[in-house]
C-alpha cells in the first residue's frame, strides 16, 4: 500500500549573494519514509535544509513547498514547526542558562500536549542519555558536540513532528553517537514521521529507505541507497567537474 504524500518540493530555487544555489529542484516524501540526500560539499544540501524550513536569508527564488497538502513556501520558520516539520542542525545551538530539563519541556509546545516529565526521560533513554544526569545540566560548553546533538534529537522526539530534516547529524560524532542516530531514525520511522537525511557519509545513506543524489543544486538522480552510495563514491568523490549534465544516471 502507497503511504501518503507528506512533502513535495517543486522546482525550487535559491539565490544567495547573486550565486544560484538550488536550480529548479524537485523531490517527494512520503511519510514514514526515510529519504536520503547525499552530494559533495558546497552542493547545495544545508542550503536546501534551510530554504525548507523558511530560515532568514533563504528565501525561494522560485518554486513552490507543499507540505501536507498545504503551501508553505511564504510561511516562518515557527509557523512550519507548527504544521509539524522541523529541522535538526548540523551544529545544534547552546542555550546559557536553561537546563536540558526545560530545554526539553518545550517539545512539543505548540503541538497536541505538553510533555510530562516521564516523557522527557524516555527520550532522553532513546538517545542513551542518563536522565538522572543530565537532565539539571545547562546545554552550554560543558557539553560534548554529541552529547547536545542527541539532547536535540530528543527534543524533536518530543515534538512527534510529521516531518523531520536531519542536516548532517553524523557531523562531529562518536560511533557509539552514530548508532543512536541509527535508532532515532528507525523511531521515527516507526512514527510515521518523514525524515530528508541530508548527508556526505556514505554508511548514514544506508539508513535511508531511497535516496537522492545531488549536484550542483539539482537531484541528479533517485535511486537505492546502495546504488547511490555506489555512484557518489566512485563518480562524484573522484570528479573535478560537477556538471550533472555531462554524468550518466545509473539504472
Amino acid at each position: 500500500m502507497e503511504r501518503e504524500k507528506i512533502l513535495k518540493v517543486k522546482d525550487l530555487e535559491l539565490v544567495l549573494e547573486k550565486t544560484d544555489i538550488l536550480k529548479g529542484l524537485n523531490f517527494e516524501l512520503q511519510a514514514g519514509e526515510v529519504l536520503g540526500i547525499i552530494g559533495p560539499n558546497g552542493c547545495g544540501k544545508s542550503s536546501l535544509a534551510y530554504t525548507l524550513m523558511g530560515l532568514d536569508g533563504y528565501k525561494p527564488a522560485g518554486g513552490r513547498v507543499i507540505f501536507k497538502g498545504v503551501d508553505i513556501t511564504d510561511l516562518k520558520p515557527y509557523e512550519r514547526a507548527w504544521e509539524g516539520l522541523t529541522l535538526a542542525w548540523q551544529e545544534p545551538a547552546r542555550f546559557e542558562g536553561i537546563s536540558v530539563r526545560e530545554f526539553l519541556a518545550l517539545g512539543r509546545k505548540h503541538r497536541e500536549s505538553e510533555v510530562g516529565s516521564g516523557e522527557i526521560r524516555r527520550a532522553l533513554q532513546d538517545v542513551a542519555i542518563n536522565p538522572d544526569q543530565y537532565l539539571d545540566r545547562s546545554i552550554d560548553e560543558t557539553l560534548s558536540g554529541g552529547e547536545r546533538k542527541r539532547i536535540e534529537l530528543a527534543s524533536i522526539l518530543l515534538m512527534n513532528p510529521d516531518a523531520v530534516i536531519l542536516d548532517e547529524p553524523d557531523s562531529g560524532v562518536d560511533v557509539v553517537a552514530l548508532n543512536n542516530i541509527e535508532e532515532v531514525i528507525n523511531n521515527f520511522r516507526e512514527n510515521n514521521t518523514g525524515v530528508i537525511l541530508i548527508t556526505h557519509s556514505e554508511e548514514m545513506l544506508e539508513m535511508a529507505d531511497r535516496a537522492a543524489l545531488i549536484c550542483q543544486g539539482k537531484i541528479f538522480m533517485e535511486n537505492s541507497p546502495a546504488k547511490i552510495s555506489s555512484y557518489f563514491k566512485d563518480e562524484c568523490l573522484p570528479c573535478e567537474d560537477q556538471d550533472p549534465a555531462k554524468h550518466k544516471e545509473v539504472s
